[in-house]
């Protein structure tokens, strides 16, 4: 039975700007679903457009002065709240620009949505490429950073499940979410990073949780060029170890693409074939799968990518040419979806990777069983998606909601999903599925 599969996306996520010559471009996030429409990958999933996450909401985990500083903070009187800026951590790495509280709530709002999807087993798998913001901390900023979503979308997971892993695969250590849950044995956190004279400086080996959480957060630091092979050779072992033991009810991983090689700020080798091996080990577990997005600065690469992994989510094999999309022009001179690595040496001996494998498999050991909880009343979702449609007018054309809510059955043989067996007038041909979908076995 094919994956029931939520994706969240909100068209102005795009139109967010930190700044020029600042790394991080939300744009990216519009790139990647452009590609996913034009690849009809769109077709097969549920689209939801995010409510925006409140203030209330946001205070679940950060601290209450923080998230008003970040509702109150505009470029035109951010000279007012010059101690508020020192204190928050806001300025040349975080900084202010128009919408700033918009863009917290949009990305926020998608990874909440898209847990509470899984809670109520409407989704198996649930997509969030503007989440996956994992340096902010309850009231400060951090890494481009400003509402920690992550922490946020495992908090309602934690409502109706007793454990919650989660994975990050961007080059930078999850440093906010392993913060948040660094006390507590609910919540696993696994970590593959550069680690050394690089931001943001945590995630050692021996940074394995205290208290109850003790052995529950799992750091594996790594060093420039990572390739493939090397990758996968850690990653799976590491995982099926982690599953193994601590047996979680769902799982959130992010997906950062600044561990692909050629990334701006990056130092690692990985392919996008190499990147989305780990999306698909993942899948294998059938275990409800919260995706979502991270870092990742060369923003074409990052657009590649994310739409690759989701065609992985999906079971979809698509074709390596690029079909015209409104950002054609970015992804020349070669035009295709997946990229090479580059020479550079991986200074990861397999004598390291092999150690500090061993090491954390020893201490994963030390879980001699899944925790478990106490029964307890479930706390109310954060959001209550409406999906009542009785009131709509027959008569009148689709609102965009339900229209969002519209998946292509696999039986569809036209391509426009408003054409019956006449020729009403729509060209059929507008969009042809089979340009970019790869039907060779």
């Amino acid at each position: 039975m094919p994956e029931r599969i939520s994706y969240f996306f909100d068209g102005d996520i795009g139109n967010y700007y930190y700044g020029q010559g600042h790394p991080m471009k939300p744009h990216r996030v519009k790139m990647t679903h452009n590609l996913l429409l034009n690849y009809g990958l769109y077709k097969h999933m549920t689209v939801y457009r995010p409510h925006l996450c409140s203030q209330t909401d946001m205070a679940r985990f950060h601290s209450d002065d923080y998230v008003e500083f970040l509702r109150r903070i505009t470029p035109d009187n951010m000279h007012e709240y010059s101690r508020q800026l020192q204190r928050f951590n806001v300025g040349e790495d975080c900084p202010v620009f128009d919408g700033l509280y918009e863009f917290c709530q949009i990305s926020s709002g998608g990874s909440i949505g898209a847990a509470v999807k899984l809670n109520h087993g409407q989704s198996d798998i649930a997509i969030n490429w503007a989440g996956g913001l994992h340096h902010a901390k309850k009231s400060e900023a951090s890494g481009f950073c400003y509402i920690n979503d992550i922490v946020l979308a495992i908090l309602e997971l934690l409502k109706y499940h007793a454990r919650v892993l989660y994975i990050d695969i961007d080059i930078h250590h999850g440093d906010g979410v392993e913060e948040a849950f660094y006390t507590t044995d609910r919540v696993m956190t696994v970590s593959f990073h550069k680690f050394g004279d690089y931001f943001p400086g945590t995630g050692d080996l021996q940074d394995i949780g205290s208290g109850p959480g003790r052995h529950y957060s799992v750091n594996f630091p790594l060093k420039d060029g990572i390739d493939d092979l090397n990758f996968r050779n850690i990653f799976r072992p590491v995982m099926t170890k982690v599953m193994q033991v601590f047996n979680p009810g769902a799982v959130v991983l992010q997906c950062g693409a600044d561990s692909l090689a050629g990334d701006r700020l990056g130092c690692f080798n990985l392919s996008i074939e190499g990147h989305a091996d780990c999306v698909e080990f993942m899948k294998t577990f059938n275990t409800p799968l919260l995706v979502l997005g991270g870092g990742g600065y060369t923003i074409k690469n990052v657009a590649r990518c994310w739409t690759y992994e989701t065609a992985v989510l999906l079971g979809k094999k698509i074709k390596n040419e690029m079909p015209y999309n409104d950002y054609f022009e970015y992804f020349g001179p070669d035009y295709q979806l997946t990229i090479p690595t580059n020479s550079m040496e991986n200074t990861n001996s397999y004598e390291y990777l092999e150690k500090t494998k061993n090491t954390i498999l020893e201490n994963l050991g030390n879980i001699k069983s899944a925790p478990s909880v106490q029964m307890q009343d479930v706390p109310p979702d954060t959001f209550y998606y409406d999906t009542d449609d009785d009131g709509d007018n027959p008569d009148v054309r689709l609102n965009q909601r339900v229209m969002d809510n519209m998946v292509e059955h696999p039986a569809e043989f036209y391509d426009n999903d408003f054409d019956n067996d006449q020729d009403d007038g729509l060209d059929v041909n507008e969009f042809d599925e089979n340009t970019a979908m790869d039907t060779t076995e």
